[in-house]
């Protein structure tokens, strides 16, 4: 008698999966979540929506610090696990946020001087998590990043810092320039990285500080930078060779480092 041979099963893909429960989908639901400020690692556009939606959502994707991939429709029905998707998807950030304040009590309770970070719209998120994987070995107490025109702590974030995201306090606000006369008010001494600015080993970085760190394009923006207390350079050796400037992360991670270094001889 022949064996009968039972038809072996497919195996799932990954779109096949249990549906991630960070992933928000439907027009509506998308456009909110881009509006509230919350944490958007990435939106997911069907290949073949209307040129004008697929810009409107590019637009506000960009805006909220998120990246942008085009999907084939079905790939989008899997990974949803509905036809009702409306073409568009995204990935929601899971961590929770703290307040200026309490970046501030942190301090306190420590009995250390404040050392924060801020982020005046650095976009890749990349970058963002290797400046909280600095912060955090070098003491600060937390950063601050912009609700909008910027990224967010996103699951890429999470992974580019090593996991410093989610031990490193996160500060979402309305507006870098009023977060720092908040800090300013409190006695923080707030300085900015620019190329104009005193070389670095030239400051005294030591007692309450905030770094400010612009973005990948653009810097840190003039008001931001007339707000601030000081501004600090990074002196170049290649100079004339057309790299004129450090990465962000880079800058920040040398930048952070030396501030550890001056708060540690006070002590």
């Amino acid at each position: 008698m022949e064996e009968k041979k039972m038809p072996r099963r497919p195996r799932r893909t990954a779109e096949e999966q249990p549906k991630n429960e960070s992933l928000v989908y439907g027009k509506n639901p998308v456009t909110e979540l881009l509006k509230s400020g919350s944490g958007v690692d990435t939106v997911l556009i069907a290949e073949g929506m209307a040129p004008a939606v697929a810009a409107y959502y590019t637009a506000m994707a960009k805006e909220a610090g998120a990246a942008v991939k085009r999907v084939n429709p079905n790939k989008l029905r899997l990974m949803t696990g509905t036809e009702s998707h409306q073409g568009v998807a995204a990935f929601a950030s899971e961590i929770e946020y703290a307040t200026v304040e309490d970046l501030l009590n942190i301090a306190k309770e420590r009995g250390e001087p404040p050392f924060i970070v801020l982020s005046d719209g650095i976009e890749d998120p990349h970058n963002l998590g290797a400046v909280m994987r600095s912060a955090l070995l070098c003491g600060a107490h937390g950063i601050v990043i912009p609700k909008r025109g910027g990224a967010s702590v996103t699951p890429t974030v999470i992974k580019s810092s090593a996991g410093a995201a989610e031990r490193l306090p996160v500060a979402r606000v309305a507006n870098i320039g009023e977060t720092i006369r908040r800090l300013k008010e409190q006695g923080v001494f707030v300085y900015c990285a620019d190329m104009d600015g005193v070389p670095l080993r030239k400051n005294n970085l030591t007692g309450p500080i905030a770094l400010v760190m612009g973005s990948e394009g653009s810097g840190v923006s003039q008001l931001v930078k007339k707000l601030c207390d000081g501004v600090v350079r990074l002196d170049m050796a290649a100079q004339g060779t057309g790299v004129d400037s450090f990465n962000v992360s880079v800058a920040a991670g040398i930048i952070l480092y030396e501030i550890q270094t001056q708060r540690a001889a006070e002590q």
